[in-house]
């Protein structure tokens, strides 16, 4: 199985070097799995694309702002690299890069894993008290909304397998990709399920603002609840 992990970053030297340092190489070969690596780049201004050319890995300069706009442009070219799974993650240091095995070893041809970290080991200092209560009331509303459970709906860490990436329909530029991939799941019936994953203080400054991402999230799980397909 290829595999690509999928990278978005802005100014992440520090947590890029970090992730990259510990990408559980050894443990997804004896999977039988090879690895690509894919860092999508929102026009960092720091040393970031000097840390992935020391790694050596696929750097991508992505065209436009904004994270849901690396994630669907690093899904086609994760497509165009003959990918069977895409591995999502932030680049920050909150994920654990060696438990993308957990997540890959639930994996189907079909379907996606999602990491909870609402359920999972989160430590006292990974997210603020307004972060906490905004994650829990969004992945409440979307459940209702949507009328099937999810656990996480803003988790950064996904492993998809290439069929379900073919089937999604998004259109999201900023922080509200996660939700869109949850609605777009719902709607066109492709399987998911969720795996406990740890969840730690981020390196380097937030880009993620509490409350106007939280509302642009939200406008975006009412817009795909009435609208099935995204306005391309």
């Amino acid at each position: 199985m290829h595999v690509v992990v999928l990278l978005p970053v802005l100014n992440e030297a520090e947590g890029l070097q970090w992730v990259l340092e510990r990408l559980p190489r050894a443990a997804l070969e004896r999977m039988g799995c090879t690895t690509t690596v894919l860092v999508m780049d929102g026009h960092s201004t720091d040393r970031t694309a000097e840390v992935a050319r020391e790694h050596h890995v696929i750097f991508v300069e992505q065209e436009g702002e904004g994270k849901g706009s690396a994630i669907r442009q690093g899904f086609h070219r994760a497509l165009a690299e003959k990918a069977d799974a895409v591995v999502m993650l932030d680049a920050d240091g909150t994920y654990a890069p060696n438990e993308m095995v957990r997540l890959l070893r639930a994996l189907t041809p079909e379907n996606v894993v999602i990491g909870d970290r609402l359920r999972g080991d989160m430590a006292p200092d990974a997210m603020t008290r307004t972060n906490f209560i905004g994650n829990h009331l969004l992945t409440w509303l979307a459940s209702a909304m949507y009328g099937q459970t999810t656990f996480d709906v803003c988790s950064g860490y996904w492993a998809f397998s290439r069929g379900a990436i073919e089937r999604m329909l998004l259109n999201s530029v900023s922080f509200e990709i996660e939700a869109e991939m949850f609605a777009s799941m719902v709607h066109r019936n492709i399987p998911f399920t969720y795996r406990p994953i740890s969840y730690r203080a981020r390196m380097g400054d937030a880009k993620l603002g509490s409350t106007a991402d939280g509302w642009n999230i939200l406008r975006k799980l009412i817009t795909r609840r009435l609208l099935p397909e995204p306005l391309m």
